[in-house]
């Protein structure tokens, strides 16, 4: 039987350069993870708004349920504005408050909770103590709990970091967010080191680095394992840690060994930025050749 996941968390407008595009880490994630051909719902709350409608309509098109999507009369669907540099490289301004932000533990989310296997989320959607309470309550219920650790200050409170990661057992981060956490934590900086660090004192499992073009890291199962990435041409980074991490997830699902968990994640990553906005369709052709673009080049 499918493991049923539970993606939670902000849903949003990334204002790019090119347009506006239906973003937010949870919901890149669950996107990325239903092409995937995963048993996957999103819990977000939108707006009484326009662009909450599009959101909606945009979501079924996706095939992806918004059944729990809360409606807030007082709160505007959310929005980014993204600037990008020379290098593709986002910067993110979000926009606060946001309806995202007053995620409710209502009867249906709870029955959700109850029934699902994984549990999604990430630390941005904890900024606000109202959608903070609902997802440490459903982190309470401790299925397997994947944190995609988001620090984007000023939204990067240590105590929310310390009191997630308790309740983690599989933490995906980047090279500069545990070098952070390092610092917080007095773990040293080095990434296998910091990476032990975060296992022994908060008890996860797996801990993943991604480190951009660099490629990723991954604790698990006392092995160290590195995968240097994939040379694409990039368009733009929005969703390229969300992607990498649906495909971790599929991964883990599979049981795949870590190499192939990390070469797979690097992969689809990889794929992503060569594209506009952070949920591009995914061409498994295109993504397959640039896998074997990088192994004929190591021949």
């Amino acid at each position: 039987m499918a493991q049923r996941i539970l993606c939670i968390g902000e849903i949003l407008w990334d204002s790019l350069p090119n347009g506006l595009f239906l973003g937010g880490a949870p919901f890149n994630v669950a996107c990325h993870l239903h092409r995937l051909k995963c048993d996957v719902s999103v819990v977000t709350r939108v707006g009484n708004d326009v662009l909450g409608r599009i959101i909606n309509n945009r979501v079924n098109e996706k095939g992806i349920s918004t059944d729990l999507f809360q409606v807030d009369n007082l709160f505007s669907t959310g929005l980014v504005n993204v600037t990008l540099d020379k290098g593709g490289n986002a910067f993110y301004e979000i926009v606060a408050p946001a309806a995202w932000d007053y995620i409710e533990a209502d009867e249906m989310l709870m029955q959700s909770a109850e029934k699902a296997d994984i549990i999604v989320f990430g630390s941005l959607a904890q900024r606000n103590k109202k959608s903070k309470e609902t997802i440490q309550k459903i982190l309470d219920l401790n299925k397997i709990n994947i944190f995609d650790v988001n620090l984007r200050p000023p939204y990067d409170n240590q105590d929310v970091i310390s009191d997630t990661l308790y309740k983690t057992k599989i933490c995906k981060l980047n090279d500069l967010e545990i070098l952070k956490l390092a610092e917080w934590y007095g773990f040293e900086s080095d990434l296998h080191e910091a990476a032990i660090g975060i296992r022994e004192k908060f008890g996860c499992e797996i801990v993943c680095v991604t480190r951009g073009s660099h490629g990723a890291s991954l604790l698990r199962n006392n092995e160290w394992v590195e995968d240097p990435g994939f040379k694409v041409v990039v368009k733009d980074t929005v969703g390229a840690g969300d992607s990498f991490l649906a495909a971790l997830i599929k991964g883990f699902l599979q049981d795949k060994s870590n190499e192939e968990l990390l070469e797979d994640a690097n992969l689809l990553g990889a794929y992503v930025v060569t594209k506009d906005g952070p949920t591009p369709i995914l061409n498994f052709d295109r993504i397959e050749k640039i896998r074997k673009e990088r192994k004929e080049k190591k021949k």
